[in-house]
């Protein structure tokens, strides 16, 4: 029998009043891994509730008193590494090696939180800086938080992406409400009683599971949520923006990452850098390279350099670390399939790949790609690489800016001031030169542009986004 996982509703481990739950299927193994509550409206309604008590003492801790917990979280996922990886490992396909990354990146983006929490300090300004300004007027400025923020995380980074967006909200001085994605909800509830462990005020924090159809619209729409931090797909991010009326929100979403290869480009470095960075976790990353625009000057050379990387990628089981493992589900692999069927009927050139078993996709390249084929548009979240020949530098620019998405952009070429025009003209929240798209490190900005998101992260951004200034007056007489 499979282990049933309790809720953490306002800062207790329980079973939900609906009696329900949802089966959590391993997308390798194929077996079940564990049943998740399924939450009811009612319960959502006390979680906020106790989380908006639970709030103004919490707040009214030191920076110091508050890290001290998030040290301590920190220190309890390092000592359950090993169990923690293997149950992202199992439950979203995550290769070993990449699943214990995870779990020590998130405790290092955590203490980092802290840090920066503690060196971030208010300000002061005299009245006399502005002209007729009086000098006996001081402006006190200080950062105060929003109240209740509802953290949303996707599956593929289930512990990662989870903490960075709860960590900041708690350094803040908010309470928090957390909505894992529903694969990847057992690596978010283990991820959380690690947090819990330190003795977290009650009601501080609660962990929401359920069907999307049942809370996922009441929890947005609720009123006395004051902040939302969202990661996923477009789609959602779009339904969740037009519900959240007058609600602060942080919008991670797709991308259609583009590597502009130039032809005085090296060639070894840029091919290496594009496959790390299109088939890492078989392409399901928001930030992995999903179509090369390359000088047909070099399009040979690049195209037979990754056609010998991509077929030299390991494929298989986590467990054995492979390179491409199997999709998060039959469904993605569907998708994935449909965009190579729909390249190769319309005349894109198979290089290598185009295997199928079940939902493990073999890495895929296609060249010759064109702008009527739904590959050189459509994010596949899946290992296929599309590779669209280009004339110039104007016409990849133009490519690229085409595109819906404005996550990030690669720019290969050993000109830096070519560099630096291309960066300028292309459409997206980073530029990466001569380097492979990725988030981080955390202490960067992280950001996307038209449909790739709204608001910015990065540890020092996102503890702006999850406080408001606060400016008190004195006036001196």
């Amino acid at each position: 029998m499979s282990q049933i996982y309790q809720a953490y509703l306002a800062g207790h481990w329980q079973t939900s009043a609906s009696n329900q739950t949802i089966t959590i299927e391993s997308p390798w193994q194929h077996q079940p891994l564990g049943e998740i509550q399924a939450v009811t409206q009612a319960e959502v309604d006390v979680c906020i509730k106790q989380a908006k008590q639970a709030q103004p003492a919490w707040a009214a801790l030191s920076n110091s008193e508050r890290g001290a917990y998030l040290n301590q979280w920190a220190d309890n996922l390092l000592a359950n590494k090993a169990e923690l990886a293997e149950t992202v490992m199992n439950e979203v396909g995550k290769n070993a090696a990449d699943a214990e990354k995870e779990i020590v990146r998130t405790a290092d983006l955590i203490r980092y939180t802290v840090q920066e929490a503690l060196h971030m300090h208010g300000e002061s300004v005299r009245g006399d800086g502005f002209p007729g300004g009086s000098k006996n007027k001081l402006g006190v400025i200080e950062r105060v938080p929003l109240g209740v923020v509802l953290a949303i995380s996707p599956f593929n980074y289930p512990v990662n992406l989870a903490a960075a967006k709860i960590a900041p909200a708690l350094m803040a001085g908010n309470a928090a409400i957390f909505k894992p994605a529903t694969q990847g909800a057992i690596s978010g509830i283990k991820m959380i009683q690690a947090l819990a462990a330190t003795g977290l005020p009650a009601g501080l924090l609660s962990l929401l599971t359920g069907h999307g159809s049942q809370i996922g619209d009441y929890l947005t729409e609720h009123p006395d949520i004051n902040m939302i931090s969202f990661t996923g797909s477009t789609q959602t991010g779009k339904h969740l923006s037009a519900k959240s009326i007058m609600v602060p929100l942080v919008l991670e979403l797709g991308g259609k990452d583009p590597a502009i290869v130039c032809s005085d480009a090296d060639l070894d470095v840029t091919t290496a850098d594009i496959i790390g960075g299109a088939f890492s976790y078989s392409g399901q990353r928001c930030t992995a390279v999903k179509r090369v625009l390359v000088s047909e000057r070099v399009a040979d050379d690049l195209v037979a350099g990754l056609k010998k990387q991509v077929e030299a990628l390991t494929v298989g089981s986590p467990a054995d670390n492979s390179k491409i493992v199997p999709l998060i589900s039959e469904k993605a692999a569907d998708f994935v399939q449909d965009l190579i069927d729909d390249a190769l009927a319309k005349g894109a050139t198979l290089v290598t790949g185009n295997k199928r078993e079940g939902n493990l996709i073999y890495p895929t390249l296609l060249d010759h790609v064109t702008p009527d084929m739904k590959v050189a548009w459509i994010e596949p979240f899946g290992p296929v690489l599309p590779v669209i020949r280009v004339e110039s530098v104007a016409e990849a620019i133009k490519l690229a800016n085409q595109s819906k998405f404005g996550l990030q952009a690669s720019v290969f070429t050993q000109d830096l001031d070519k560099a630096l025009r291309i960066a300028g003209g292309v459409e997206a929240g980073t530029i990466q030169v001569n380097g492979r798209p990725e988030r981080g490190p955390d202490n960067f900005p992280f950001l996307g542009v038209k449909a790739s998101g709204m608001g910015t992260q990065g540890v020092h951004n996102s503890i702006l986004s999850m406080s408001r200034e606060k400016l008190t007056v004195i006036n001196l007489k």
